[in-house]
């Protein structure tokens, strides 16, 4: 398990990359949620949910080995995750998820992205 990364992965990397061509600049693990691309201007948080780690409908399975151990880590990211995002969105921001099989492209996302930033842009 030390070689599993929990910054920095591929999908992250990917969706990061094509902010930065499209002129974002924002806050990697931000604040003491550790949000993953954080724009705090805007209150605009990016998380991304690796398929395994955070029970992505799709494709997360639960191990069978040692399960005692991996229902209660994979359970307690779940939890985990969902009182960040209440905490956050609590404090006035926006929450955005994107599971890892979504970066394969990471058009759809960065769309996605733009469009909440300029709809915050136009609000102000």
């Amino acid at each position: 398990m030390a070689s599993i990364r929990s910054t920095d992965t591929t999908p992250e990397m990917t969706l990061r990359r094509a902010l930065w061509s499209r002129g974002c600049r924002y806050r990697t693990y931000y604040g003491p949620e550790k949000i993953d691309i954080a724009f705090p201007a805007k209150k605009v948080a990016v998380f991304v949910d690796g398929c395994f780690w955070h029970g992505c409908p799709e494709h997360s399975h639960k191990p069978k080995s040692n399960e005692g151990y991996w229902h209660l880590k994979l359970d307690k990211n779940i939890k985990r995750d969902l009182a960040n995002t209440k905490k956050l969105e609590s404090k006035g921001w926006r929450v955005l998820r994107f599971w890892e099989h979504e970066l394969k492209n990471a058009d759809m996302a960065t769309f996605k992205i733009l469009s909440v930033l300029r709809e915050h842009a136009t609000k102000n």
